[in-house]
């Protein structure tokens, strides 16, 4: 994607719908006037009341005990420097997202127009009983110092400045465990730090609090080395200068025989040739963004010893602060700390260090399609779609606030809190992420049969810039060089096929091989041959074709067109898979407590019993696909015999019962009414014997398609649930249907699950 392109397309994504990337909604009841006089006046003034006589009620009757501000002046905003307060605000709502989706706090971003650290820290310090939590954001050095060390003394709630801390922690963890593989004693190693900003300062003091030597440690600025003889120093860079060089050695000499170095610099600033100078065993953290100090090709082929990380996401052992802030927060947060001390940052760093060698969750080996992921040199550090990191750093962070004294509210039942931790965003919240990333891990060819639609082509630039999947495309190649031309859509390279018009003798030829491979396949059908010469033109046929054939991976279809239109030349060209007798359809709808997958949801009417253990059996696959347990609930209008009539009940318990002789070990109940499958305290009451009483169901099958329509329709529309589908199950190669109308997001979406079903496939 140029650089033009991708601009317009991030100005659009913060300004569509509703502008920004945050809102504020309520979390009690507003239905009626009683819920208002409750919500405001005159019920409001009991909580005002008690809170008068006992501040601490606030935590008890406000959002502040999960309300965070994040505040920055903007002037040290990402790579772009000092750009202002305002300039600075898409950020701090990044921020505040990432804050909530991993780790259900909600945020309010401050952006602060003020330059002076009197008049910053006198602003911060009267807004103190909103917040629960300040994470100071994108503040230039010396400053940020200034300001966190005066808000930490002033304030009674936790304070951090991420910049400063966020990368020390998680850099931190890498180092220990990177240390431990080689066998080197962090109090001896070389160290040289490339960089001497408030991360660098930050990083550089916790390495010593974990007991590296300062006499072992060598930082340069722009400068050079901090040496004792220069006169240049501002901020805190006096705290690590080192004479035990010459103040004229390069970066390049300080190097020879270095057992670790970390960059917090910029871009190209290593080579190769340095690299080899390193101690044997080296590390090498090279952090700049999104450059990295020297790119990892290039310092794993000069040394096969090393150990390496970066900032990406694309290499091993990516350093990311999103694997340290939103846990921190909680874990203070949960234990009312009254601020974040350097026991609970020592915490975090043992925590993540741990994690990192204990056994990978089957989700996160799907997420990087490696079963074989372990603690080693390419992973010293958790990946950011590990579902543990919750569950683990809060924990250990609120035990440290504990045991130095600065827990108010002291947690005593730590299996009640660990339960509690998983419950708010959900086991498997993540999943989009992992579909994601394990598409992006062997990329497979997609063919899009709608390719005359800026949707789809804008979803496949998206698909190319991310490196999800091998885009074709099937349309009038004006036409689509035309919309690509109109809307700024770069996709050099990718092959477009028009059906209907062959540009070259080899297409032509193509278009006759896939007439008889049609014909083949229809011939004891009723087709005649030119009956399928005909319809091979059209881009359904012609797409299923090229998947059959094996010069297409998966087919993504139906944007523009009726879903029988698309889902027919599948089901005649490719049909189902050996022992399938119905293809069915399912949606997943992303709810805040975990994924829920739905079927059928597309192509069966009125399935018979028999059907519909089919159609369970297919969900229940594909959901394992996704290294998810189902938990299946058979819906309808009765509870376990409740209604000793009526179709759907009859055919529901009959399934279950199918179901349970021919899988024992498959968790599945019913027949039930939709809201028991959510409700397992009201199961375990009602009904004890029930398989979900323990737990909630995840996978919900419907007894017709006007049921299952019905309910994924009326929740996306009423509750905004973001919806992935339809899957097509049960096709012996796969082909995915798209909803008429369907987002840029649900078709990148659904090409990354066209993409892993792919990876599924001979």
């Amino acid at each position: 994607m140029s650089e033009k392109t991708f601009k317009e397309e991030a100005l659009h994504y913060h300004a569509k719908g509703r502008p920004g990337k945050i809102e504020v909604i309520p979390t009690k009841e507003t239905a009626n006037q009683r819920d208002l006089s409750l919500a405001y006046s005159p019920g409001v003034a009991e909580p005002c009341l008690v809170i008068a006589e006992n501040p601490e009620a606030v935590y008890k009757y406000t959002a502040k005990g999960n309300l965070v501000a994040v505040i920055s002046n903007g002037t040290a905003v990402l790579g772009l420097g000092d750009i202002g307060a305002a300039a600075g605000k898409p950020v701090m709502e990044g921020k505040g997202l990432l804050f909530k989706i991993y780790a259900d706090i909600d945020c309010f971003d401050l952006e602060l127009n003020t330059k002076d650290v009197d008049e910053f820290v006198r602003t911060v310090k009267i807004l103190e009983p909103t917040f629960g939590g300040v994470n100071l954001e994108d503040i230039s050095a010396p400053e940020c110092f200034e300001i966190e060390e005066r808000l930490k003394q002033e304030l009674s709630i936790p304070i951090m400045h991420d910049d400063q801390h966020g990368t020390a922690i998680i850099s931190a963890a890498a180092l220990l465990n990177a240390l431990e593989l080689v066998g080197k004693d962090i109090s001896k190693v070389k160290i040289v730090i490339n960089g001497a900003g408030a991360s660098a300062i930050s990083c550089t003091r916790l390495y010593c609090a974990l007991g590296a030597s300062s006499e072992n440690v060598f930082m340069f600025d722009s400068k050079g080395l901090l040496h004792p003889t220069r006169d240049n120093l501002d901020g805190k860079k006096s705290e690590f200068v080192n004479e035990r060089h010459d103040p004229e050695t390069t970066l390049a000499e300080a190097l020879i025989g270095a057992d670790v170095f970390v960059g917090l610099s910029k871009g190209n600033v290593l080579n190769g040739e340095m690299v080899k100078q390193m101690a044997r065993d080296c590390i090498v953290f090279a952090m700049a963004n999104p450059n990295p100090e020297i790119s990892y090709d290039e310092a794993t082929a000069a040394r096969e010893d090393i150990i390496m990380a970066t900032g990406r996401s694309d290499y091993p052992n990516q350093v990311n602060n999103v694997l340290g802030f939103p846990y921190i927060f909680r874990g203070a947060l949960d234990v009312r700390a009254t601020a974040i001390n350097e026991e609970m940052k020592l915490a975090a760093v043992r925590a993540l260090a741990d994690l990192a060698k204990k056994p990978v969750p089957d989700i996160v080996n799907l997420a990087y399609d490696n079963v074989n992921l372990v603690y080693g040199r390419d992973y010293i550090i958790p990946k950011p779609v590990d579902p543990r990191l919750l569950t683990t750093v809060a924990p250990a962070v609120a035990r440290a606030a504990m045991e130095s004294g600065l827990a108010e509210q002291p947690i005593t039942d730590w299996d009640a809190y660990e339960l509690q931790l998983s419950k708010r965003l959900g086991l498997d919240n993540n999943l989009t992420r992992v579909i994601l990333t394990k598409a992006k891990q062997k990329p497979k060819r997609v063919v899009f049969a709608d390719a005359e639609n800026v949707s789809v082509l804008k979803a496949v630039q998206v698909v190319i810039d991310e490196g999800i999947a091998k885009p074709i495309l099937l349309g009038n190649v004006d036409r689509i060089r035309d919309l690509m031309e109109e809307h700024s859509i770069e996709l050099d390279g990718v092959p477009i096929i028009d059906p209907k018009r062959p540009a070259s003798p080899e297409e032509v030829q193509r278009l006759v091989r896939y007439s008889h491979l049609l014909y083949e396949k229809r011939q004891r059908k009723g087709f005649l041959f030119d009956e399928a010469r005909r319809i091979i033109k059209h881009r359904n046929y012609f797409g299923a074709i090229m998947v059959e054939a094996g010069e297409a991976d998966s087919m993504i279809s139906g944007l523009s067109r009726n879903y029988p239109d698309t889902i027919r030349p599948a089901l005649r060209v490719i049909g189902p898979d050996k022992g399938v007798k119905r293809v069915s359809g399912m949606y997943i709808l992303m709810s805040r407590f975990g994924p829920l997958f739905l079927a059928d949801t597309t192509i069966n009417m009125d399935p018979t019993a028999e059907e519909i253990v089919e159609i369970a059996e297919l969900t229940a696959r594909q959901v394992a696909k996704f290294n998810i347990k189902p938990r299946i609930a058979m819906l309808t209008y009765s509870n376990f015999g409740s209604v000793s009539e009526g179709v759907a009940a009859n055919k529901m318990r009959r399934a279950t019962a199918i179901l349970r002789e021919k899988h024992p070990d498959m968790i599945i109940d019913g027949e039930m009414q939709a809201h028991l499958a959510f409700n397992p305290e009201l199961l375990k009451q009602l009904y004890p014997f029930s398989a979900l009483a323990d737990k909630a169901a995840n996978t919900l099958i419907f007894p017709n398609l006007s049921s299952s329509n019905i309910a994924y329709n009326l929740v996306r529309a009423v509750a905004g649930i973001e919806i992935i589908g339809p899957i097509i199950m049960g096709l012996k190669k796969p082909v995915h249907v798209l909803q008429m109308g369907a987002s840029v997001r649900e078709i990148v979406d659904m090409v990354a699950i066209a993409v892993v079903d792919a990876q599924h496939h001979p």
